[in-house]
């Protein structure tokens, strides 16, 4: 796929009617939403993508957005798709270190996804794209939006397609784009099932040369990494949230409690509790 291209056209395309959602995260987020710790921008390009959302008033509404609606999600807010109608989102994930495009396309009443692309590509930091970032940020803060969203978005709609129409000056590392791309997955979906044949099924790569891929490029084995952001994720649900730790396990990732526990320790010197207590 030609993200280039479709990032131009939902430019070109984009409407005074089009609608532009932002997330919360005043209430606890339900279990298998999204919910990562940067920034994220979703975008419909057909069809009827329903989410659910906390709105600026604090109140948890499920929304059906179409074409050329748009849903933009502050680092640690939530949304939760459910994907009950066909449709074609493009997301785009301002990572720390990358930027992330994210094509998926599902057929109503059909399981599965029909298509899945994804693209990724060294991210700029002290650029403008940091204050339109921050920008949106703190309006998503704010109840009075209009009409300023629209501009804000536009900006960053216009910045993305021209980081991707002139990258960083640098060799060309196909390797490292396609770790960084997997790097993000792993970041969007740590709660949900991960092991090393279904990402390289994802990527289309053997099992073999994704576990290479970790080791040269990130130091790490792949299990290393998924564990590192799943405690991740987890300390900041310890802090933020009242769950149970049998909860904060399944919403990290961690199918058995006491293996998670004993995990945490490992990776922190502190039980779970114990750093929840920490202030």
């Amino acid at each position: 796929m030609n993200f280039q291209s479709v990032l131009s056209s939902v430019l070109e395309q984009r409407q005074t009617n089009n609608k532009i959602w932002f997330a919360g995260d005043f209430h606890t987020p339900p279990t298998f939403s999204y919910q990562v710790n940067f920034p994220r921008l979703e975008i419909v390009l057909n069809g009827e993508y329903i989410n659910e959302i906390e709105n600026h008033e604090r109140k948890v509404e499920k929304l059906t957005a179409k074409a050329g609606d748009v849903f933009f999600i502050p680092p640690n807010c939530w949304n939760k798709p459910d994907w009950e109608q066909g449709c074609s989102v493009l997301s785009l994930l301002f990572g720390r270190s990358q930027l992330g495009f994210s094509y998926v396309s599902k057929v109503h009443g059909e399981t599965g996804f029909s298509d899945i692309q994804k693209h990724s590509l060294q991210t700029r930091s002290g650029f403008a794209i940091d204050s339109i970032l921050e920008a949106l940020n703190s309006l998503s803060r704010e109840s009075n939006k209009k009409p300023m969203d629209e501009s804000l978005i536009q900006a960053l709609l216009q910045y993305s397609c021209t980081m991707l129409d002139s990258p960083i000056a640098e060799p060309q590392n196909r390797v490292k784009d396609l770790y960084q791309g997997i790097c993000i997955y792993i970041q969007e979906n740590f709660h949900r099932p991960l092991n090393r044949d279904c990402i390289a099924d994802r990527f289309s790569l053997s099992a073999n040369h994704l576990s290479r891929l970790f080791r040269q490029q990130g130091h790490m084995t792949l299990a290393e990494y998924i564990t590192r952001v799943r405690i991740d994720r987890a300390k900041f649900m310890l802090k933020k949230y009242n769950f149970k730790l049998n909860e904060v396990s399944v919403r990290c990732g961690f199918k058995d409690v006491n293996y998670f526990c004993r995990v945490f320790k490992n990776r922190t010197g502190r039980t779970p509790s114990e750093y929840r207590g920490v202030s």
